[in-house]
C-alpha cells in the first residue's frame, strides 16, 4: 500500500498517513499507517475517545 493512498481499514474514506518507526537490524526504518479518520460516523473516528486510550497501564483513568 502507497503512503498516498491510504484508507481508513473500518469505513474506506481516504485519510491521512502518518509514518512510525520499527526497528530491523539495529536500524529504525520508516512503517506507513492509515492516520486517524475525519468521518464521524466511524467507529475509528478521531475526535471521539477511546476508552484504553484514557486509562494507563494498570487500568486507572
Amino acid at each position: 500500500m502507497d503512503r498516498e493512498h491510504q484508507v481508513c481499514p473500518s469505513c474506506g474514506q481516504p485519510v491521512a498517513a502518518v509514518v512510525r518507526r520499527h526497528k530491523t537490524l539495529g536500524a529504525f526504518v520508516p512503517v506507513w499507517r492509515p492516520g486517524p479518520c475525519q468521518n464521524p460516523r466511524c467507529p475509528r473516528y478521531a475526535g471521539r475517545e477511546h476508552p484504553e486510550q484514557s486509562r494507563d497501564k494498570r487500568g486507572r483513568a
